[in-house]
């Protein structure tokens, strides 16, 4: 978006009334953290379809490293 689409957004804000303002500013807010958590929750649901599949698994970060590294070695040696 270009900077005059955002400069003419700001002047139209700035119309309104401070308390206006601040339901636009608390609602977009609120639209945010909703749009946040159903990236969250499409990301889980993803997680949990791999693990399901088999395409992916659990363990702590030493077991990451671990298995990078197998898998680094692994393909040092084809």
């Amino acid at each position: 978006m270009s900077t005059a689409y955002f400069q003419n957004l700001i002047e139209s804000i700035e119309t309104l009334s401070v308390e206006d303002q601040d339901y636009l500013f608390d609602l977009i807010r609120k639209r945010r953290i909703e749009k946040r958590r159903s990236e969250i929750a499409e990301n889980a649901e993803s997680i949990l379809t791999d693990l399901q599949q088999g395409q992916a698994k659990i363990g702590t970060v030493d077991e990451l490293i671990s298995d990078l590294l197998e898998e680094d070695d692994e393909s040092c040696l084809e």
